[in-house]
């Protein structure tokens, strides 16, 4: 997604992200969903790297809504980036024990300069609801 002389190229969900020499980044324990034995579940640590490219300065952050949209689970604090013509930015937001209460379909936002300029799911799931998605698709490939 684009917005004023900047362009959102990507974003990652890891557990965690260390500055190496070079001003390198390592990401470990890249994910896209969440599977847990059992709900309520709190994340020790995660993090949500965006990597930006444009120009000019501006004001991001990412917020996680619950599955219906209506409740912020957690936001990072605003970050500024400044970006040189033709540059990019790798911008990092750390979040700390977080509470997943139910399985369901959160929201990622990825917001720049007040809009939302991405928006992707991320998939809670426990044992329980796994073994109900494992139940019916083993049904399903029994009639047919």
């Amino acid at each position: 997604m684009t917005t004023e002389n900047l362009q959102l190229v990507y974003t990652l969900l890891c557990d965690d992200v260390r500055l190496e020499m070079g001003n390198k980044i390592s990401l470990m324990g890249v994910f896209q969903n969440i599977m847990v034995e059992k709900l309520p579940v709190s994340l020790i640590k995660f993090a949500v790297v965006n990597h930006w490219r444009g120009s000019g300065t501006h004001q991001t952050e990412v917020r996680i809504l619950s599955p219906d949209k209506n409740n912020l689970i957690v936001t990072s604090q605003p970050t500024g980036i400044e970006l040189a013509p033709g540059g990019f930015s790798d911008n990092v937001s750390f979040f700390v024990n977080v509470v997943f209460s139910t399985p369901g379909t959160y929201w990622v936002q990825t917001i720049a300069n007040a809009r939302v300029v991405d928006e992707f799911p991320l998939i809670i799931t426990d044992a329980g609801s796994i073994t109900g998605v494992q139940t019916a698709e083993e049904i399903s490939e029994t009639v047919n």
